[in-house]
């Protein structure tokens, strides 16, 4: 149990390890658990088992951990933990005895699910492909690298690039599984999720993690265009790594420098340290950047426009140094257009003319973009901080 927790194979969520305590108990002395005692004693709820299904949900996504488990950190284990098929409880093999799982029909409900995450990767999949395409290195790229913006990034450390991202999770209407996927600002993780019921246990069953993220277009176009240059500026593909925010952690911020590309409500755990830096701070909602300096409010209109309307939005550009000396480039938006047409500024040396800090110092501009749709028209700087 110990090596299994250690390995942090349970993830963020405390349902999961919870539950994997629960089963592991040894002082309930030999206790036949039924799917109602996890529902009361794990979660602190009654269970409706005409139709919730959220425990079975949970003990599913536990066996798939401990198999992921005995697959990778702990293949040469000589015993693993499995969940017999039907039960609730932990149970001890040998390793050569323990037996595989024959393969099982596919529940329905998840094919829905299935296939939005399909929609999302085919919505994605052109941007990404040029993540790996080769560029050969240019002239115009060795100038940019140059800049105030992205001078010394990857000259000494490898370089991750962040995208941003978003969890969502299922509702299932407490019906069989899940009928549509739900985006809350509040809930952006597993564990989130796993809070949250708890403070609300009257939605236990009805609402069930996925584990599914989803990407915003306009971060993954904006990743097209910056990908080549990062290239450039680390010497190599080698020395570069893409990671979804979600799966950034304050260790990795530490080791090498990170170019995050994304929406400004994606930046997750690069938040803190971006806006304690920044001239700006966040308004009422992350549409919305108020300048300290002068009170100004900044406010996109990007996320109320439809169709082929006119709208407006807001792009920021960062760089600064992090506390283990390394590099921080920031290029976001409120949304969609924002963050395509700072990854165009970022990636052009006529357009990050001008655009200096103070020596080796920190950078940071805002610009108003506007648009027609999801189509970004231009952008014009509007505050620049030195």
């Amino acid at each position: 149990m110990a090596r299994v927790r250690e390995s942090g194979i349970l993830g963020r969520s405390h349902g999961l390890a919870r539950l994997f305590d629960h089963l592991a108990d040894p002082a309930r002395g030999g206790r036949t658990l039924r799917e109602a005692d996890v529902a009361q004693d794990v979660f602190g709820r009654e269970l409706d088992l005409s139709g919730d299904a959220s425990v079975r949900v949970y003990i599913h996504r536990l066996r798939k951990k401990l198999d992921d488990f005995y697959a990778g950190p702990g293949a040469a284990e000589p015993h693993r933990l499995v969940i017999p098929v039907g039960e609730y409880r932990l149970d001890v093999m040998e390793t050569e005895t323990a037996p595989v799982a024959a393969a099982r029909p596919r529940p329905r409900w998840l094919w829905p699910a299935a296939a939005a995450a399909l929609v999302l990767v085919a919505a994605n999949a052109g941007a990404w492909w040029w993540v790996a395409r080769e560029t050969a290195p240019s002239r115009e790229l060795a100038r940019t690298a140059a800049s105030p913006l992205w001078a010394g990034v990857g000259r000494d450390r490898p370089v991750i690039v962040v995208v941003g991202d978003y969890y969502i999770f299922g509702d299932t209407d407490y019906g069989e599984g899940p009928k549509r996927m739900i985006r809350a600002f509040e809930i952006n993780s597993p564990a989130d999720l796993d809070a949250w019921l708890m403070d609300n246990p009257q939605l236990q069953g009805r609402y069930v993690d996925l584990d599914t993220y989803y990407t915003p277009v306009g971060a993954t176009l904006a990743l097209r265009e910056i990908m080549p240059l990062v290239r450039q500026a680390a010497g190599g593909i080698d020395r570069v790594r893409v990671l979804t925010a979600s799966h950034l952690t304050p260790d990795l911020m530490k080791s090498a420098d990170i170019v995050y590309v994304g929406y400004l409500s994606a930046l997750r755990v690069l938040q803190e340290p971006v806006f304690e830096r920044s001239r700006f701070a966040i308004g009422s909602t992350f549409d919305e950047l108020v300048d300290r300096k002068t009170g100004q409010s900044f406010v996109s209109g990007a996320g109320t426009a439809s169709g082929d309307r006119p709208n407006r939005d807001y792009g920021y550009l960062a760089r600064f140094q992090g506390p283990a000396g390394n590099h921080f480039v920031i290029v976001a938006g409120n949304r969609d257009i924002g963050v395509m047409q700072m990854a165009e500024v970022a990636t052009d040396p006529k357009a990050l003319a001008g655009l200096k800090g103070p020596g080796d110092g920190p950078v940071e501009a805002l610009y108003e973009v506007d648009g027609v749709g999801r189509t970004a028209l231009g952008a014009k700087r509007v505050v620049a901080a030195r």
